[in-house]
Protein backbone atom coordinates (compact mmCIF):
# COMPACT_ATOMS: atom_id res chain seq x y z
CA UNK A 1 0.00 0.00 0.00
CA UNK A 2 1.38 3.35 -0.77
CA UNK A 3 2.98 5.19 1.88
CA UNK A 4 2.61 8.65 0.05
CA UNK A 5 -0.71 10.63 0.06
CA UNK A 6 -2.56 11.26 -3.21
CA UNK A 7 -2.35 14.32 -4.65
CA UNK A 8 -6.40 16.16 -3.56
CA UNK A 9 -6.76 17.31 -7.22
CA UNK A 10 -10.10 15.13 -8.78
CA UNK A 11 -9.48 12.19 -10.74
CA UNK A 12 -10.96 12.37 -14.07
CA UNK A 13 -11.59 8.80 -15.61
CA UNK A 14 -12.72 8.18 -19.20
CA UNK A 15 -12.87 5.54 -21.63
CA UNK A 16 -14.99 3.07 -23.75
CA UNK A 17 -18.26 1.27 -22.32
CA UNK A 18 -16.76 -2.09 -21.60
CA UNK A 19 -13.24 -1.45 -21.38
CA UNK A 20 -13.36 -1.87 -17.29
CA UNK A 21 -13.30 1.65 -15.67
CA UNK A 22 -15.82 0.45 -13.24
CA UNK A 23 -14.33 -1.89 -11.88
CA UNK A 24 -10.87 -0.39 -11.85
CA UNK A 25 -11.85 2.30 -9.58
CA UNK A 26 -14.33 -0.17 -7.73
CA UNK A 27 -10.70 -1.65 -6.35
CA UNK A 28 -9.33 1.74 -5.84
CA UNK A 29 -12.09 2.37 -3.54
CA UNK A 30 -12.20 -1.45 -2.02
CA UNK A 31 -8.20 -1.40 -0.97
CA UNK A 32 -8.32 2.40 -0.11
CA UNK A 33 -11.94 3.08 1.60
CA UNK A 34 -11.01 6.18 3.43
CA UNK A 35 -9.37 7.86 0.66
CA UNK A 36 -11.31 8.27 -2.50
CA UNK A 37 -14.94 8.67 -3.29
CA UNK A 38 -17.34 8.80 -6.68
CA UNK A 39 -18.64 12.08 -8.01
CA UNK A 40 -22.18 11.78 -7.90
CA UNK A 41 -23.60 13.39 -10.83
CA UNK A 42 -27.26 15.29 -11.17
CA UNK A 43 -29.80 13.94 -13.31
CA UNK A 44 -33.18 14.52 -14.62
CA UNK A 45 -34.70 11.53 -15.01
CA UNK A 46 -36.35 9.54 -12.36
CA UNK A 47 -34.63 7.07 -9.88
CA UNK A 48 -34.54 3.30 -11.01
CA UNK A 49 -35.52 0.51 -8.97
CA UNK A 50 -33.01 0.25 -6.44
CA UNK A 51 -31.35 3.55 -6.68
CA UNK A 52 -30.75 6.51 -4.33
CA UNK A 53 -30.82 10.65 -4.47
CA UNK A 54 -27.31 11.16 -2.96
CA UNK A 55 -25.70 7.80 -4.01
CA UNK A 56 -26.41 7.00 -7.32
CA UNK A 57 -27.48 10.09 -8.51
CA UNK A 58 -28.90 13.78 -7.05
CA UNK A 59 -32.31 13.50 -8.66
CA UNK A 60 -33.56 16.94 -9.53
CA UNK A 61 -36.11 18.69 -11.67
CA UNK A 62 -35.31 19.84 -14.80
CA UNK A 63 -35.64 23.72 -13.84
CA UNK A 64 -33.39 22.88 -10.41
CA UNK A 65 -30.92 21.51 -13.41
CA UNK A 66 -31.05 24.16 -15.84
CA UNK A 67 -30.80 27.09 -13.14
CA UNK A 68 -27.82 25.09 -11.63
CA UNK A 69 -26.43 25.04 -14.98
CA UNK A 70 -27.08 28.79 -15.72
CA UNK A 71 -25.34 30.02 -12.49
CA UNK A 72 -21.88 27.70 -14.01
CA UNK A 73 -22.62 24.77 -11.29
CA UNK A 74 -21.41 21.94 -13.04
CA UNK A 75 -17.99 21.14 -14.29
CA UNK A 76 -19.73 19.55 -17.88
CA UNK A 77 -23.19 18.58 -18.44
CA UNK A 78 -25.04 16.45 -21.22
CA UNK A 79 -28.46 15.72 -22.20
CA UNK A 80 -29.08 11.78 -23.12
CA UNK A 81 -32.89 10.85 -24.04
CA UNK A 82 -34.08 13.94 -23.17
CA UNK A 83 -33.08 13.81 -19.71
CA UNK A 84 -29.84 15.84 -18.32
CA UNK A 85 -27.18 15.06 -16.87
CA UNK A 86 -24.02 16.97 -14.81
CA UNK A 87 -21.32 17.15 -12.09
CA UNK A 88 -21.56 19.45 -9.64
CA UNK A 89 -18.94 21.93 -8.71
CA UNK A 90 -20.26 22.22 -5.42
CA UNK A 91 -20.25 18.42 -4.77
CA UNK A 92 -16.39 17.79 -5.92
CA UNK A 93 -16.00 20.82 -3.57
CA UNK A 94 -17.53 19.63 -0.41
CA UNK A 95 -16.04 15.76 -1.02
CA UNK A 96 -12.38 17.55 -1.54
CA UNK A 97 -13.20 19.26 1.56
CA UNK A 98 -13.94 16.51 3.71
CA UNK A 99 -10.24 15.23 2.73
CA UNK A 100 -11.60 13.02 0.04
CA UNK A 101 -9.78 12.65 -3.86
CA UNK A 102 -12.84 12.87 -6.06
CA UNK A 103 -13.22 10.32 -9.32
CA UNK A 104 -14.81 11.27 -12.07
CA UNK A 105 -16.16 8.98 -14.25
CA UNK A 106 -16.49 10.45 -17.70
CA UNK A 107 -17.68 10.39 -20.72
CA UNK A 108 -15.64 11.69 -23.70
CA UNK A 109 -17.86 14.75 -24.51
CA UNK A 110 -17.42 15.75 -20.77
CA UNK A 111 -13.52 15.36 -20.49
CA UNK A 112 -13.52 17.98 -23.89
CA UNK A 113 -15.71 20.52 -21.52
CA UNK A 114 -13.94 19.94 -18.56
CA UNK A 115 -10.33 20.55 -20.49
CA UNK A 116 -11.92 23.89 -21.97
CA UNK A 117 -12.17 24.82 -17.96
CA UNK A 118 -9.73 26.34 -15.32
CA UNK A 119 -10.62 23.19 -13.74
CA UNK A 120 -7.54 21.41 -11.83
CA UNK A 121 -7.85 17.71 -12.39
CA UNK A 122 -5.85 14.42 -13.66
CA UNK A 123 -6.86 12.82 -16.25
CA UNK A 124 -6.13 8.95 -17.14
CA UNK A 125 -8.09 7.12 -20.15
CA UNK A 126 -8.76 2.94 -19.79
CA UNK A 127 -7.91 1.42 -23.25
CA UNK A 128 -8.82 -1.76 -24.55
CA UNK A 129 -5.90 -3.84 -25.62
CA UNK A 130 -7.64 -3.78 -29.24
CA UNK A 131 -11.07 -2.93 -30.86
CA UNK A 132 -11.52 -6.74 -31.21
CA UNK A 133 -11.00 -7.45 -27.24
CA UNK A 134 -13.49 -4.62 -26.17
CA UNK A 135 -15.79 -6.28 -28.96
CA UNK A 136 -15.88 -9.95 -27.02
CA UNK A 137 -16.22 -8.30 -23.59
CA UNK A 138 -19.29 -6.26 -25.20
CA UNK A 139 -20.38 -9.34 -26.52
CA UNK A 140 -19.51 -11.70 -23.07
CA UNK A 141 -21.64 -9.39 -20.87
CA UNK A 142 -24.54 -10.62 -22.73
CA UNK A 143 -27.10 -7.22 -21.58
CA UNK A 144 -26.45 -5.72 -25.24
CA UNK A 145 -28.89 -6.07 -28.33
CA UNK A 146 -26.53 -6.00 -31.72
CA UNK A 147 -27.59 -2.81 -32.46
CA UNK A 148 -26.47 -1.09 -29.22
CA UNK A 149 -23.29 -3.32 -29.13
CA UNK A 150 -22.95 -1.66 -33.07
CA UNK A 151 -23.08 1.97 -30.86
CA UNK A 152 -20.53 1.46 -28.52
CA UNK A 153 -18.42 0.01 -30.61
CA UNK A 154 -18.67 3.33 -33.26
CA UNK A 155 -18.21 5.39 -29.94
CA UNK A 156 -15.48 3.60 -29.07
CA UNK A 157 -13.75 4.41 -32.07
CA UNK A 158 -14.01 8.38 -31.00
CA UNK A 159 -12.94 7.75 -27.79
CA UNK A 160 -9.53 6.21 -29.41
CA UNK A 161 -8.66 8.17 -31.72
CA UNK A 162 -9.41 11.48 -29.30
CA UNK A 163 -7.71 9.67 -26.25
CA UNK A 164 -4.29 9.94 -28.83
CA UNK A 165 -4.66 13.85 -29.32
CA UNK A 166 -1.34 14.69 -27.37
CA UNK A 167 -1.70 16.40 -24.44
CA UNK A 168 -5.39 15.30 -23.28
CA UNK A 169 -4.60 12.47 -20.82
CA UNK A 170 -2.33 12.54 -18.29
CA UNK A 171 -1.80 8.71 -18.48
CA UNK A 172 -3.67 5.70 -20.76
CA UNK A 173 -3.75 2.86 -19.45
CA UNK A 174 -4.17 -0.51 -21.14
CA UNK A 175 -6.82 -2.38 -19.38
CA UNK A 176 -5.01 -6.21 -20.54
CA UNK A 177 -4.57 -7.51 -17.00
CA UNK A 178 -6.60 -6.51 -14.37
CA UNK A 179 -4.22 -6.42 -11.66
CA UNK A 180 -1.82 -5.02 -13.49
CA UNK A 181 -3.93 -2.14 -14.88
CA UNK A 182 -4.94 -1.60 -11.26
CA UNK A 183 -1.61 -1.44 -10.00
CA UNK A 184 -0.75 0.92 -12.70
CA UNK A 185 -3.44 3.29 -11.92
CA UNK A 186 -2.89 2.59 -8.24
CA UNK A 187 0.70 4.25 -9.08
CA UNK A 188 -0.83 7.53 -11.33
CA UNK A 189 -3.42 8.60 -8.46
CA UNK A 190 -0.21 8.17 -5.84
CA UNK A 191 2.47 9.87 -7.83
CA UNK A 192 3.64 12.85 -6.68
CA UNK A 193 2.37 16.20 -8.43
CA UNK A 194 5.15 16.89 -10.45
CA UNK A 195 5.33 12.83 -11.57
CA UNK A 196 1.91 12.99 -12.59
Amino acid sequence: MPALRPQRKPVVISGPSGVGKGTLYGLLFDRHPDTFTLSVSHTTRGPRAGEEHGVHYHFVTKDEFLDLKANDGFVESAQFGGNHYGTSKATIEEQTAKGKVVVLDIEMEGVKQIKATEFPARYVFIAPPSEEELERRLRGRATDSEESIQKRLTQAQKELAYARTPGVHDRIIVNRDLEEAYKELEEFVFAPESES
